[in-house]
């Protein structure tokens, strides 16, 4: 073990003590979160408006200030993005995460600011490796290189001297020159725009080099790996890289492609991360445990929302200390770049609560109930995983979405499926997929009875190479754009289908 490893681990572990307090005193973090928040905003036009130089206790910050969505506060971002200052935030934002819309082509433009890049998105990464090192001492990630598959940035047009990206890319732009130098590829090859380009040079760049460890979405990260053993002929990851010991995933679920990743890089382990482009939330602390340690000292005050207010108004919201186990909320986050009790789109749900240890079960506009029976992308990736491993299946990618009534035809869902290897049978994949969908959520189950409202799934084989197609098309190829798992509309379904007749 070299000295620079020994140092290395040696700072890292030096966190580990105020993970420990936040984990131990989460109310008192928290309020010093929300406190700290508010006084630094009290002299921007949002914090003006809503009186937060008044402001003393969460009740009257839950009174004054209304919960947003991503529309409400629009009319203030595109006013920062064309160089205004002091709106949102006090201190100056020349950054924006690009994040993808949802049926509409639109994109979001999401403020980060100095603290949330140091105070967060930072924070995230250094504690990633520092829980690496507390749930494996005798790690390699060290001794070589971490790839790192990330997504692109671009100048402002609206206003000089400020950009736009991938939140991936606009926090390897930022990195301190200690944690570049534990990554892989150069920074140029990271940030290049055009995705098929990118992937040749990240394969032929990180080829040569000691790769111990890989951070990225895990349909990317997926394409990547397969090119490298295509370029090379190894049969798997570990061949040309035999200190590789751990992937770092997010952004989708994992384990429908955990089978194929055991196939690509055998034997190592994962880890599980929530970043995403409004900020980074939380980490697997334990590599034994499929849930994530919800990190609360991030410049982050979190707020929660049944799923049964959702949709009102004025909608009731839960503080950490008023959650209850499995059941799923909908996440609100005020942070330091001036997200104001904003509606990140995501449902979680709680499987601790000493410590907060949260499962991500889907979004909230990502689902499908059209005839009440409300199934979420917690429910479809349990149930597509059960099917996988009925029949033998390897997953690439999939969709799905309703099968609307007609005048002489009944109601169901419909499954669009990209398999690396094909299921021994359809037929009996599409039926696990039913009747684990029936076990796991008795609405759908209630619906299915006797197929009087919903009839058995139809489920499409497509080619492989049709997803990412797709996305080529929607021009929504790389860093941590993912196909939408559900949806309550026909569009997806309809493009992919209508892509697949007219290409394959």
């Amino acid at each position: 073990m070299s000295i620079v490893d020994n140092v290395i681990k040696w700072g890292l572990k030096r966190r580990w003590p105020k993970i420990k307090h936040f984990m131990q005193h989460p109310d008192e973090v928290q309020k010093r979160m929300f406190t700290k928040l508010v006084e630094l905003a009290k002299n921007t036009e949002w914090g003006k408006k809503y009186h937060y130089k008044d402001i003393r206790r969460f009740e009257q910050f839950q009174e004054r200030v209304p919960i947003s969505s991503y529309e409400d506060l629009y009319p203030y971002i595109e006013r920062m993005l064309k160089g205004e200052q002091n709106v949102l935030w006090s201190s100056k934002i020349n950054w924006f995460a690009k994040s993808s819309g949802t049926t509409n082509a639109r994109s979001k433009f999401i403020p980060v600011s100095r603290e949330t890049l140091q105070k967060c998105h930072f924070r995230g990464g250094r504690d990633m490796l520092s829980l690496v090192v507390v749930n494996k001492p005798d790690t390699r990630f060290f001794r070589g290189k971490g790839l790192s598959v990330g997504g692109s940035l671009s100048p402002n047009p609206h206003w000089q001297g400020t950009y736009y990206g991938d939140v991936s890319a606009v926090i390897m732009h930022h990195m301190p020159r200690w944690a570049q130098y534990l990554r892989a590829p150069s920074l140029e090859t990271a940030l290049m725009p055009n995705w098929e380009e990118k992937i040749e040079a990240m394969a032929a760049e990180a080829i040569p080099l000691n790769i111990t460890s890989a951070l990225g979405v895990p349909t990317w990260t997926i394409v990547l790996f397969k090119r490298i053993l295509e370029i090379t002929g190894a049969k798997h990851i570990k061949e040309i890289w035999p200190d590789f010991e751990i992937f770092v995933h997010g952004a989708v679920a994992f384990q429908p492609y955990r089978e194929l990743f055991d196939s690509l890089a055998p034997g190592i382990s994962y880890m599980e991360t929530y970043n995403a482009s409004e900020g980074f939330f939380g980490l697997q602390d334990d590599l034994s445990r499929d849930d994530m340690l919800l990190m609360l000292d991030y410049d982050m005050f979190y707020e929660f929302i049944p799923l049964s207010e959702i949709d009102k108004e004025h909608p009731q919201t839960l503080t950490l200390d008023q959650v209850e186990l499995d059941k799923n909320y909908a996440i609100i986050i005020s942070n330091s770049s001036g997200l104001w009790r904003y509606k990140i789109g995501d449902t979680v749900k709680f499987t601790s609560l000493h410590p907060f240890r949260v499962k991500i079960t889907g979004r909230t506009k990502h689902f499908i109930n059209a005839f009440g029976e409300e199934v979420i992308i917690e429910n479809a990736e349990t149930a597509i995983t059960a099917a996988c491993n009925a029949t033998g299946a390897v997953l690439n990618n999939f969709t799905a979405g309703p099968i609307y009534l007609g005048t002489k035809s009944k109601g169901g869902h419909e499954w669009i499926i990209e398999f690396a290897e094909n299921p021994s049978s359809m037929d009996t994949f599409s039926t696990v997929l039913d009747q684990t969908l029936r076990e796991i959520n008795s609405d759908y189950d209630a619906k299915r009875h006797l197929d009087m409202a919903l009839i058995k799934p139809v489920v499409h084989n497509v080619p492989e190479g049709t997803f990412y197609e797709w996305l080529k098309q929607r021009g929504k190829i790389g860093g941590q754009i993912k196909v939408p798992r559900l949806a309550n509309s026909r569009v997806y379904l309809d493009e992919i289908l209508n892509l697949v007749n007219s290409r394959f």
